[in-house]
C-alpha cells in the first residue's frame, strides 16, 4: 500500500517544489513506483518534469472537480521514470469550487482512491499557503515532509504550520504524521544557517531528517530544462543530496 506524503510549508521559497520533483525522481531511481501530484496552480512541478501547461488535456482540476479519473489525468514522465498528475492555472477555480462543497477538503483523497495502490509512494506538491488545496493535500496524506530553509524566521513559520497540522488531525485526518523536517538551501559556511539547523534539531529531535540539501546552482538550473536534478546533472551535490534523501525516507518509512 502506498505511502502518501504531502510536501508542505505555508512559507514560500523554501524549496518545496524542488524537493517534490527531485525526491520523486530519486525514489524512481530506487525502483519505487512513484506518483507525483502537482497541487499548486503555478504548475512549476509540472514544468520541471518536462510538461507544457498549455498542452495538457487534463489536469488536477479535472481530477478534483471535473469527475475525470486518476488513470485519465496522469501522465508518464519517461525520463524521470514516474507518473505525474499535472497542474495549471485552472486549479485556482477548483479551490473556489471545493470551498462550496461540504466535503471539499476530502476531494483529493477520494479522487486518488482508485489508483493509489498502484504505487509505493505518492508525493503531493502543495501550494505555499494554507488554502483549500493545501487542506485537501493534508487530508489525503499519511505523512508530511516539511522543507525548512535555515534562516531567521524558519522556526516561527514552523510553529504556524504545526498549529495547522493539529487542526487537520482533529478535524479531517487523525492519523496524519510528520514524516520529517528537511533542511534546504543550506550553506554550511553561514553561521546563521548552522545555528538555525541546530535549533531545529533541539526543538524537533528525530523528526529532523539527517539529509541536508545544500545550496546548489545546478538545482536551480534543472527546471528550465524540464529535468530533475538526477537527470540534469547526476554528479552534482544537489543530485547526491536528493538521492540520499530518497534512501533515508525509504528506510525510515519502509516503502
Amino acid at each position: 500500500m502506498a505511502r502518501v506524503i504531502a510536501v508542505v510549508n505555508q512559507k514560500g521559497g523554501v524549496g518545496k517544489t524542488t524537493t517534490s520533483v527531485n525526491l520523486a525522481a530519486g525514489l524512481a531511481k530506487l525502483k519505487k513506483r512513484v506518483l507525483m501530484i502537482d497541487l499548486d496552480p503555478q504548475g512549476n512541478a509540472t514544468v520541471a518534469l518536462g510538461f507544457e501547461r498549455g498542452d495538457l488535456a487534463y489536469s488536477a482540476y479535472d481530477l478534483l472537480v471535473g469527475g475525470v479519473s486518476c488513470h485519465q489525468v496522469r501522465l508518464r514522465a519517461e525520463q524521470a521514470g514516474l507518473d505525474v498528475i499535472p497542474a495549471q492555472g485552472d486549479l485556482t477555480a477548483a479551490e473556489i469550487e471545493l470551498l462550496n462543497q461540504d466535503q471539499g477538503a476530502l476531494a483529493l483523497k477520494q479522487a486518488i482512491a482508485s489508483c493509489v495502490d498502484e504505487y509505493d509512494v505518492v508525493l503531493i506538491d502543495c501550494p505555499p499557503s494554507l488554502n483549500m488545496l493545501t487542506l485537501s493535500g493534508l487530508a489525503a496524506a499519511d505523512g508530511l515532509l516539511v522543507p525548512v530553509q535555515c534562516e531567521y524566521f524558519a522556526l516561527e513559520g514552523l510553529s504556524a504550520l504545526m498549529n495547522t497540522v493539529s487542526k487537520v488531525q482533529a478535524d479531517l485526518n487523525p492519523s496524519l504524521a510528520i514524516d520529517g523536517l528537511l533542511r534546504t538551501m543550506h550553506d554550511r559556511r553561514n553561521n546563521l544557517a548552522n545555528d538555525v539547523s541546530n535549533q531545529l534539531v533541539a526543538h524537533f529531535g528525530l523528526k529532523v531528517l539527517q539529509t541536508i540539501i545544500p545550496r546548489n546552482i545546478r538545482l536551480a538550473e534543472a527546471p528550465s530544462y524540464g529535468e530533475s536534478i538526477l537527470d540534469y546533472d547526476a554528479n552534482s551535490t544537489g543530485a547526491m543530496a536528493y538521492l540520499a534523501l530518497a534512501n533515508e525516507l525509504a528506510r525510515k518509512l519502509k516503502f
